[in-house]
């Protein structure tokens, strides 16, 4: 499959957030990644449930919600209601998921893909259990909680560590995400280590042109 290019809001012009959300669309981008922040799993707090229902109204690109928060299992559901029909992907983080199984299901009864998160400093032995459950497992590149952070580049063998697990795998191969610091600069690198969605969100809320960065992205990661 091609490798899918995801603007994350997190880095948006928030008093514009309809403009800046269909400026994207309209550049071609494949989801709109959303950072749910609770102030207690992550030191910020970003969008709730409110925005998700807000964004639906707008007709967004496919929603990738990842809950960086405490107890996900009581709000999988209450996300993919707020934001259906335009909730693609729920993922949670490893970290902070109680009750792991019964939340991947609850989030696949829905029709929704369930992603698993893994911070930087979490090995990849933490997601063992579950990677034959998911349909995606994101690698975070920096520490979850603020945008605008710089890419870790120790997590380029990690990528390249868990693609080696997923093509020698039989059975469910889940798609590899990565989601921090991810700019112009740097873009090839983390595309040839393996990955097959790019989340970048000062590399292009933060830039001139969003369609000439979404474009040369595009063009970068479409020929590794």
């Amino acid at each position: 499959m091609k490798k899918l290019l995801v603007p994350s809001i997190l880095s948006c012009d928030f008093a514009r957030l309809k403009e800046e959300i269909l400026e994207v669309k309209d550049a071609g981008v494949d989801w709109i990644h959303v950072d749910v922040m609770d102030g207690h799993f992550v030191p910020n707090i970003s969008i709730g449930i409110p925005i998700v229902e807000a964004l639906r109204s707008i007709g967004p690109p496919p929603m990738d919600i990842h809950l960086m928060i405490d107890n996900p299992d009581d709000y999988v559901v209450k996300f993919i209601e707020a934001g259906e029909p335009h909730v693609k992907l729920i993922t949670v983080q490893v970290e902070s998921c109680k009750l792991l199984y019964s939340t991947i299901a609850a989030i696949k009864s829905k029709g929704v893909m369930a992603g698993i998160a893994i911070n930087p400093a979490t090995p990849l032995s933490a997601i063992d259990q579950v990677i034959d459950l998911v349909d995606l497992v994101l690698v975070m590149t920096v520490e979850p909680g603020f945008g605008g952070q710089k890419f870790i580049s120790e997590m380029i063998p990690k990528i390249k560590e868990l693609r080696k697990i997923i093509d020698n795998k039989d059975g469910n191969k889940p798609l590899i995400e990565v989601d921090g610091g991810i700019k112009l600069e740097n873009i090839k690198e983390v595309a040839e280590a393996g990955v097959d969605v790019i989340v970048s969100g000062s590399g292009i809320y933060k830039s001139d042109n969003y369609k000439k960065t979404i474009d040369e992205m595009r063009g970068i990661i479409n020929s590794v």
